[in-house]
């Protein structure tokens, strides 16, 4: 998404609409499946657009990023290596000293209940952190 001036303006849950929507294709639809299954997870989420245009879902400290690529939609857990991944959704960034990643092709399935829980661990961890 082109930032304009409105965009400086707009909510940073409207231009999360507006990047799911301006994708047209399997990418919007997993980021707004990512998207949904966050907010199930956390209704009390907050969604911020940072940097050139990437959703990042926030609460007590940083819990993850939606990047959308040519082919991957890619869901980088901020303190991801401090989470145990007993389902191993993890795949990507595994050397990492603090970040992992899940990265999502067209045509990938995530296991809701498996992603909610990482997404409640990371927000304990950062609770735990923010004390």
């Amino acid at each position: 998404m082109k930032k304009t001036a409105t965009t400086k303006s707009e909510s940073p849950s409207r231009l999360i609409d507006g990047r799911i929507k301006e994708l047209g294709d399997w990418r919007g639809d997993m980021l707004a499946h990512i998207r949904a299954l966050i907010k199930q997870a956390d209704p009390e989420v907050v969604e911020e657009w940072k940097w050139r245009g990437v959703p990042v879902w926030y609460h007590d400290g940083m819990i993850c990023t939606g990047e959308t690529y040519k082919s991957v939609v890619k869901v980088t857990f901020a303190k991801g290596a401090s989470l145990k991944d007993p389902s191993k959704l993890f795949n990507t960034g595994l050397d990492g000293g603090v970040r992992r990643a899940i990265d999502l092709h067209e045509g990938d399935e995530i296991d809701g209940d498996a992603f909610k829980k990482l997404i409640r661990a990371a927000i304990a961890l950062n609770a735990s952190s923010a004390k």
